[in-house]
């Protein structure tokens, strides 16, 4: 081959080639659409000037390729023929405020439009079910409305993301039509309704998430045609339990979230044949019965959730292959020991809450989550009895209040020095002013950096009062918790400081986040589906809530917990759970003041403590002392516990009756010396005139013959015998109560 044919075919030819392609144009029509689809979108930086299909060109506004990722903007077309086409459409986090695009319509080659994060708000246009769509995202902006039913026309659909938005309505039966469907992301929306049966068609799904939302029903049994399913997300959804035994199909999954489940309590559900489970939560959804022990045989296995539940039993020794795992068992009946290598991880594990037997050394205790506190239900009992660190502890002094800067360093505001929170821990301890934070839960999916972190900083300009105080705040995944436990007794005010420092004011998509987390103070639930942004009604501004206390044993927790609502992917991954940035505690009264030990009134109260100890035992003495003169307290003889056996029906009197009756047997009532003893004249308090017969201690009349005659004179009634009214057996002190008989000797009386 010559070399002339050589330069034509591999020089030339290329070059001639590249000029036909950069010459090609993007269809007029399709320019037209552009234009109105950037009046609706708002979208003021493409420069039509410029050919929109033109790859050589970086000006002009159509694409961006230095975008850092997530701020995404980019128009690209298919060149292959002599005319160019518009097929996807990205502009991620620009700020949009417009609406969503009808005209989108007008591109026939739109395989995918990308507008997650911008201010977009309208509803989703039923004219884009004419397009060959691929994907479809309009994540993190203000759009509302249903989904229309049109949707399920586009059978080259593959990824559907309609995330954080305010779509309501119930889901259209036919998007169980889409036969090619592998991701349906639908969560922190507004949708209401069951479940549509059509579902059971999307055999194609590998990412279904449909949490924080309104649903009603159950959730469906055909999730067992879901097979080649790998991702499962069903979090505060508004579905109850139980989950159905049909999820142990789906073999595929490598990541389950179901969480907020309510419905009657099951068991355990069967989850063996997932062998390739990376992170498990099954947070809240009323799971009885005992850890399954299978699930230490999953080694892939990363996050483990069974928080909150009603699991029993002790934990598995197959679950020792999971000492890589972060685990959270928090808030059930489990009980037997701790495993020595759940102790040794402590900062990844989460045991709190339990019914644990273990006494971990205070050390372990306060450094690591592990069998903190006790109790079978945490978020309404508040029970420190088996706290094996907290049970040894003693208080420095007894404080009258109590002032924590929440995620931030120690301040001083307006005379109250707020205490430091900074610690990264899950377990913080602060001996020294008898307080004690936990904090539960791990961010997932978080694209925060650094990732992971329990605190946040406010990086705007903050507008209200005390700034410092809500320069930063601390921040849990799922449930933080705040136990002071050296209150003085009485009556406090707790007040909770918020502020949203974490979505912007302004009107980007980083403001449309919604966070919702529930309040409990002294296991009550004060605040249910807090929202911090909602309370603000206002930019700037802090909100304190306050909740009235009475503290009788030293102790108050102030908890918020996470329950699975609000975005979770707004200004990114990462941002949810509950938030706080100050704890101030005081007290309604005047408390006593300090003595110079600087015992806060401790003195002073244990002063009054023995002083009430001494009266009360002074007190049972006296109390005692009488009872005993009265002869409540003596042993009693075998003659009254005969006598108290002796079936008669007469009257008993007290040894202190018959001395009242007869002035203490004076001489002067002396009426009569009988065979066994005398014979006084008595008067009872009822005016009733009495003869009473003292039984002589030196008779020989035992204690068989005196009951005998008790028994026969009880027996015998006739208008001629002298009435028996009774007896007092008290001691070796023998006395008979008879009739009196005026004018007369009770010996004749007693003749015949």
């Amino acid at each position: 081959m010559s070399l002339t044919r050589l330069i034509f075919m591999y020089v030339l030819v290329p070059l001639i080639l590249s000029g036909v392609v950069y010459s090609q144009k993007l269809a007029r029509d399709e320019v037209a659409v552009l234009r109105a689809v950037a009046k609706v979108l708002q979208q003021k930086k493409w420069n039509f000037s410029v050919d929109p299909c033109d790859v050589a060109s970086t000006v002009g506004g159509w694409r961006n390729p230095n975008a850092a990722k997530g701020f995404e903007d980019a128009v690209t077309c298919n060149c292959s023929s002599t005319m160019c086409h518009v097929t996807s459409i990205v502009l991620k986090a620009q700020n949009l405020n417009g609406s969503l695009p009808k005209e989108f319509a007008g591109l026939p080659f739109l395989q995918e439009i990308e507008l997650s994060r911008n201010y977009l708000n309208g509803s989703i246009p039923p004219e884009w079910g004419v397009l060959p769509l691929v994907n479809v995202s309009v994540l993190g902006n203000r759009i509302s409305g249903p989904i229309p039913k049109e949707i399920g026309n586009i059978t080259t659909l593959t990824s559907l993301i309609l995330e954080l938005n305010q779509i309501s309505g119930k889901l259209p039966q036919e998007l169980g039509n889409l036969p090619n469907i592998q991701r349906i992301l639908l969560s922190s929306n507004y949708l209401s309704g069951d479940i549509p049966s059509t579902f059971s068609k999307l055999t194609t799904l590998i990412d279904l998430r449909i949490s924080d939302n309104q649903f009603t029903g159950t959730i469906p049994d055909f999730i067992q045609n879901w097979t080649n399913l790998e991702k499962l997300v069903i979090q505060a959804s508004g579905l109850v339990g139980p989950i159905p035994n049909t999820i142990s199909t789906l073999k595929k999954l490598t990541n389950l979230r179901i969480s907020e489940l309510s419905g009657p309590g099951s068991p355990f559900p069967p989850l063996q044949n997932m062998t390739s489970m990376k992170t498990l939560i099954l947070r809240n959804c009323n799971l009885t019965g005992e850890l399954p022990a299978y699930l230490g045989q999953i080694t892939s296995l990363r996050l483990l959730d069974l928080s909150f539940n009603k699991l029993s039993g002790p934990i598995p020794v197959t679950y020792s292959t999971l000492s890589r795992v972060n685990i959270f068992l928090t808030s059930n009946m489990l009980s037997g020991e701790v495993p020595s290598w759940m102790v040794d991880n402590g900062d990844k594990i989460d045991l709190i809450y339990n019914n644990f037997t273990n006494d971990i050394r205070t050390a372990e205790c306060q450094k690591k989550a592990v069998n903190m506190f006790s109790s079978t239900n945490p978020l309404v009992a508040n029970s420190y009895s088996n706290v094996s660190c907290l049970s040894r502890y003693t208080c420095p002094k007894t404080f009258y209040g109590l002032h924590i800067n929440c995620g931030g360093t120690e301040l001083i505001i307006n005379g109250t020095k707020y205490d430091a929170d900074s610690s990264d821990r899950p377990i913080f301890y602060d001996s020294r002013n008898g307080w004690v934070s936990s904090n539960t839960g791990k961010f997932l999916d978080d694209e925060r950096s650094p990732k992971g972190v329990t605190f946040c900083t406010n990086t705007s300009e903050i507008k209200f009062a005390n700034p410092s105080l809500y320069t930063h705040a601390r921040l849990s995944a799922i449930s933080i918790t705040y136990y002071a436990l050296c209150l003085g007794q009485g009556s406090y005010t707790v007040n909770l400081h918020f502020a949203e420092i974490m979505f912007s004011d302004k009107e980007t998509y980083s403001s449309l986040g919604r966070r919702f987390f529930d309040i409990y103070v002294q296991g009550k639930l004060e605040v249910k589906d807090f929202n911090i942004v909602d309370e603000e009604k206002g930019d700037g501004r802090a909100v304190v809530k306050s909740f009235p206390v009475m503290i009788t044993d030293g102790k108050l927790e102030i908890r918020l917990f996470w329950a699975g609502k609000g975005t979770q992917a707004t200004p990114v991954r990462g941002v949810y759970g509950a938030l706080i940035s100050a704890v101030s505690v005081d007290p309604n009264f005047v408390p006593p003041k300090e003595d110079s030990t600087g015992s806060g009134g401790g003195s002073s109260i244990v002063t009054l403590v023995v002083a009430v100890v001494a009266l009360t035992v002074l007190f049972l003495v006296l109390i005692g002392s009488i009872l005993w003169w009265r002869g409540c307290l003596k042993p009693k003889s075998q003659m009254e516990k005969d006598f108290k056996n002796l079936d008669i029906q007469i009257s008993s009197f007290s040894l202190r009756q018959i001395k009242v009756a007869t002035n203490n047997f004076d001489p002067a009532n002396k009426i009569g010396e009988g065979g066994f003893g005398p014979v006084h004249k008595g008067t009872l308090t009822d005016g009733t005139v009495i003869a009473v017969k003292q039984l002589s201690s030196k008779s020989k009349q035992g204690n068989r013959e005196f009951l005998n005659e008790i028994g026969m004179i009880s027996a015998l009634q006739h208008p001629h015998l002298v009435k028996l009214y009774g007896c007092c057996v008290d001691g070796d002190q023998l006395l008979l109560v008879y009739e009196y008989l005026e004018n007369n000797s009770l010996a004749r009386a007693l003749f015949g």
